[in-house]
């Protein structure tokens, strides 16, 4: 049988969890933003798409929070490997952000191959993609 503290959260924990509600509460209006964007596409097809705006969706709000990060921290950090090795060099988070973008796009670049040619030339597309 766990102790009486077994169930209980830490401080940490209930952090956590209210990162994560906010984010899944962002990803989701991401996801709404985007499936308005592709409601052009025939029902079919945008359920065929389903795994991709998903995956769009968590990819930007990823890059708005990793964008958070590098303003907050800078782009680059120290490191020290052992005694005598120390220096700095481009953070984790830079790291994250530049391969999440490359792969943003990508994913974004095949979902508006998918939308009409009128639609394509529509300015509400700017907005979803970003170099």
């Amino acid at each position: 049988m766990a102790g009486k503290g077994a169930d209980k959260k830490t401080l940490s924990d209930m952090t956590q969890g209210k990162k994560k509600k906010v984010k899944d509460r962002a990803v989701s209006a991401e996801l709404r933003r985007l499936l308005a964007l592709f409601a052009p596409l025939p029902e079919n097809e945008r359920k065929f798409l389903q795994p991709l705006f998903e995956n769009a969706a968590f990819m930007k709000i990823t890059l708005d929070g990793l964008q958070d990060e590098i303003r907050e921290n800078g782009t680059v950090e120290a490191y020290q490997n052992g005694e005598r090795q120390s220096g700095f060099k481009i953070s984790a988070a830079v790291q994250a952000y530049n391969q999440t973008i490359k792969n943003y796009n990508a994913v974004m670049d095949k979902l508006i191959d998918r939308l009409p040619a009128e639609e394509k030339k529509s300015d509400s597309l700017s907005q979803f993609k970003l170099k």
